[in-house]
Order: C-alpha cells, then structure tokens, then sequence
C-alpha cells in the first residue's frame, strides 16, 4: 500500500468496564467483551462513528480494556464496528494491531497507597485498576507491523532511571517500602515502540498513557510517577541520555538518531503549563529538538467550550486541558495538517460528542504527514 499522505491519530475512547456499568458495580474485561459483540452499543457506534469520519491510517487507542482473546476483542471492535457503516460515515478496516498486556490492574503484594490495607487491586495494583487490563491500548494500523522489532518497555523498573523522582512521605521517609520500591514498574500501563513498513520506510510509533497526575495525597506520587513516565519518551529521543533504558528482552539504548518517528498518547499533563501535572517533562518532550510542533492541533470546539481562555483551541479533553498528543519527529516527514474532532454545538456532528456518554471525554487527534525523501 502506497500513499502520499498518512494520517496518524490517538483516541482515548474510554472503553473499559466502569464506563459501562452502574455507579458502584464492579466488572472486568469481559462487560467490554460482550458489548463488542452485538456491533450495537451507543457509545461504542459513536466512537466508530468518529474514527470513520476522520479515517486515521494510523490509530492508537487509548483505554481499551485488554481482552487476551483477540477474536472477542480488538477483532470484535474492527469487524463489527469500524467495518460497518456508522451514520453517513463509511466503513473502514484496519488490516494490522499491535494488543498486549499493561501494568493497569496487575496485583502488587504491596500497600502501595499506604492506606494500612493491602488490597492488590485499585491503587496497590502495579498500575491503578480493578482489572489487569483494564485501561489498556491498541494501535491500528493499515500498514504492516514489524513485530519482531516491537520493542516494550513494561517491565522497567522506576528505580533504574537516573534522577527519578522521590516520593517522600510527610516524615521525609521513601513513600515506598523497599521491597515495593525494588519491583516498581515506571510505566503505569507501558511504553511502546512499534515499527511499521509505510512505503518501504521504517516509522516508529511511539505509544504509551501515562498515569493521571491526580488521585493521590500531598505525596504526589501519582504526578511525580506521570512526569518520570513521559520523562522516558525524552531520554529514548536523546541517544546520549538513554543507555540506562532497556526493554522487556533487555536490550538497551533509545531510538537511534536519524529514525523517523511519531509519538501517540494521551499524557495526561499539558505543554501549555495547566491542569495539576508537573509540566517539566511534558514541556522537554513536547519541545524536543526532533519533535516537529510546528503545527499544534486544535478545533473550534475546544473554543466554545472554553471561550474566554486564550489556549483552549488546543485542548483536546473535555474537562479542558490539552491532554493527547500526536507528535511526528522533524526527520523524514513534511507536516501537512493536523486538527481535533471537537464539533461545534452548531454541527451535525456535535452529538458524537456533546453529552455525557456520547462517546469520550477525550477528543480524537490527528495529523497528517508526507514522507519525505530524508
């Protein structure tokens, strides 16, 4: 498959079990597993909807429970939602994926959260969830994979990155006893690096959701853990700072320096300095010197629903903040485009996101590339 421009995208859909039940019940990977196969949940059509509109050629998702099953999963989602006409919208189908386990609701045997009980679920979970899986990711993608060179970064251990962050407790004592401490995965949910062939070039999508920097105490291990995490993606852009990082077959090193790359995922911190994160690595990462910003996404949307804030175009989740992110690197691609599908109240289109459980809280963000001849 050849094309003359490419667009990628990140969607947080906010597919996991929570979202879809009660307030106060409980549920796992398999309440999004049955839903994937009727092809007719609201939600879930609205979400195709929005991806058939903007037809990405390459697509992460965010949020997307992880169901080992793929066949009652991912493929569930494809064939019986993206390949079936949405509204007006035509069908669209992604020949490749790229699906594997997260830190999200994987048991620790610790009280990670220091709240006297050890629960294995929740906040002691090695990333915050109910579920292992729960809150997973997905890339799409109508261009082939090279698996064999997919590298993860799952298993990494926070200890083992130079100058991480300490979380203390209000004593000045680690906030981690040592035995949690020395298994202690930086990646909430994990970091990927996933090689596609796109027109006989090599293109790295870089994929990971940190941690929401909220929901913790004066601690702050949640922000501190989000900074360190998006912190990796500038040290493995950054070959002479990343030869501590290895991956989860223990090779070593970041991406070599002339590789074209574009970097997918909902951070959960904003480069315009708002929201409770600590916005030091998300600044470093989003002005990288081989990040091309030069062309921010933004929607009108945004604006109307926050008017009087001068950097709401560029927000992409509803509770306003610019949160996701499609950054491209300056080598090997022209940057042609770029936008957030974020109607207006005005438009057709506004009920695929203007209430409560229409779709997502968060908005799709794409950008549109050209490989260039570098």
């Amino acid at each position: 498959m050849q094309a003359k421009e490419i667009t990628f995208a990140t969607f947080n859909v906010s597919m996991e079990a929570q979202n879809y039940l009660p307030q106060g019940e409980t549920g796992d990977a398999t309440v999004l597993e049955k839903l994937l196969q009727t092809g007719s949940q609201p939600q879930i059509r609205n979400i195709a909807h929005i991806i058939q509109l903007v037809r990405p050629d390459v697509l992460l998702l965010n949020e997307f429970d992880y169901i080992a099953d793929a066949d009652k999963g991912i493929k569930a989602f494809i064939q019986n939602y993206l390949q079936q006409p949405q509204g007006s919208a035509t069908a669209i189908d992604y020949p490749y994926f790229y699906y594997s386990t997260v830190n999200t609701g994987q048991p620790s045997p610790y009280d990670l959260d220091n709240d006297g009980k050890t629960t294995g679920i929740g906040a002691d979970a090695w990333g915050y969830g109910f579920y292992p899986g729960q809150y997973g990711m997905v890339l799409l993608s109508k261009y082939p994979i090279d698996t064999a060179n997919v590298r993860t970064f799952q298993r990494f251990k926070w200890q083992d990155m130079p100058g991480f962050m300490p979380t203390k407790k209000a004593d000045g004592s680690p906030w981690y006893s040592k035995a949690a401490w020395a298994e202690f995965p930086l990646s909430s949910k994990s970091h990927w690096d996933i090689p596609l062939h796109i027109n006989g070039k090599a293109v790295h999508i870089l994929a990971s959701h940190p941690t929401p920097p909220v929901f913790d105490g004066p601690e702050n291990r949640n922000g501190i853990r989000n900074h360190d995490e998006i912190r990796l993606w500038v040290d493995y852009l950054t070959p002479q700072n990343a030869g501590y990082i290895y991956d989860d077959n223990g090779n070593k090193g970041g991406l070599a320096a002339d590789a074209r790359f574009v970097l997918l995922g909902d951070q959960n911190a904003s480069a315009d300095g708002e929201g409770d994160a600590l916005n030091a690595a998300i600044s470093a990462l989003y002005n990288h010197p081989r990040i091309n910003n030069a062309m921010p996404p933004q929607s009108k949307g945004a604006v109307e629903n926050t008017p009087d804030n001068p950097k709401a175009a560029f927000h992409t989740a509803g509770w306003r903040m610019r949160a996701d992110y499609v950054l491209p690197s300056k080598a090997g691609f022209v940057l042609k485009d770029s936008g957030v599908f974020w109607p207006e109240t005005t438009s057709p289109l506004y009920p695929l996101v203007g209430s409560r459980g229409a779709s997502s809280d968060h908005h799709l963000v794409w950008v549109k590339l050209e490989l260039s001849a570098e």
